[in-house]
């Protein structure tokens, strides 16, 4: 039901399998072998100059700081406190104030596609989950100020996103059956992509934008 759906079946894994769960299973545990490739994943994520303007924040379920930082979360999001992990992404705002006067860390103001690098980190992710046979599931519902102070996380970070993962549990409670049964949808091509300018929809005709 939720993936492959048939227009990504052209796709390779962990592409084509890759969905966003809300029901993990509370008594599974990740390992800290899964977490460190996980880690891995993020590090090795493509940034503007090798800038990697991002710190993972990794909170194991029932660990340290980790209730505190539930206490954060959305209402709609007590489905996170499931997971077997979350990582919580920040991203650098400005220069490291304690950082060696004239060092680059001290004067370093980061890009404004700082949030770009960050979210490409937090995609490799969510690929790599899947290549463990575990699923991801990012989100945003969050107090971000309560939780950059839970996580001591200095001022010139600033906390953007949660990534939970774990392993997928068949949902019985009402409001996540009816939330993973919705179909998975997406824009069409036309709709979300042109073809040589904007005033194309993708794929053009050819001859109109296209390939000759």
């Amino acid at each position: 039901m939720h993936a492959p759906t048939p227009d990504a079946e052209v796709l390779t894994e962990p592409l084509r399998s890759r969905w966003s769960p809300s029901s993990f299973d509370p008594d599974h545990v990740i390992d800290d072998a899964d977490l460190d490739v996980l880690v891995q994943a993020a590090r090795w994520a493509p940034s503007r100059g090798n800038s990697q303007p991002w710190v993972l924040v990794v909170l194991r379920r029932d660990g340290r700081n980790h209730a505190a930082w539930c206490g954060t979360l959305a209402r709609g999001n007590a489905w996170v406190r499931r997971a077997s992990a979350v990582l919580v992404t920040a991203v650098r705002i400005g220069p490291d104030p304690d950082a060696e006067p004239g060092s680059k860390a001290a004067r370093e103001v980061p890009a404004d596609y700082a949030c770009y690098d960050t979210g490409q980190a937090a995609a490799h992710v969510t690929l790599q989950a899947r290549a463990l046979d575990l699923h991801a599931h990012q989100f945003s519902g969050m107090d971000l100020d309560a939780a950059a102070e839970v996580l001591g996380v200095p001022a010139h970070f600033r906390v953007l996103s949660g990534i939970a993962v774990g392993r997928h549990l068949p949902p019985t409670e009402d409001d996540l059956v009816e939330r993973e049964g919705r179909p998975r949808e997406r824009r069409t091509t036309g709709d979300a992509l042109r073809d040589g300018g904007w005033d194309v929809p993708w794929p053009a005709p050819r001859g109109e934008g296209g390939a000759a």
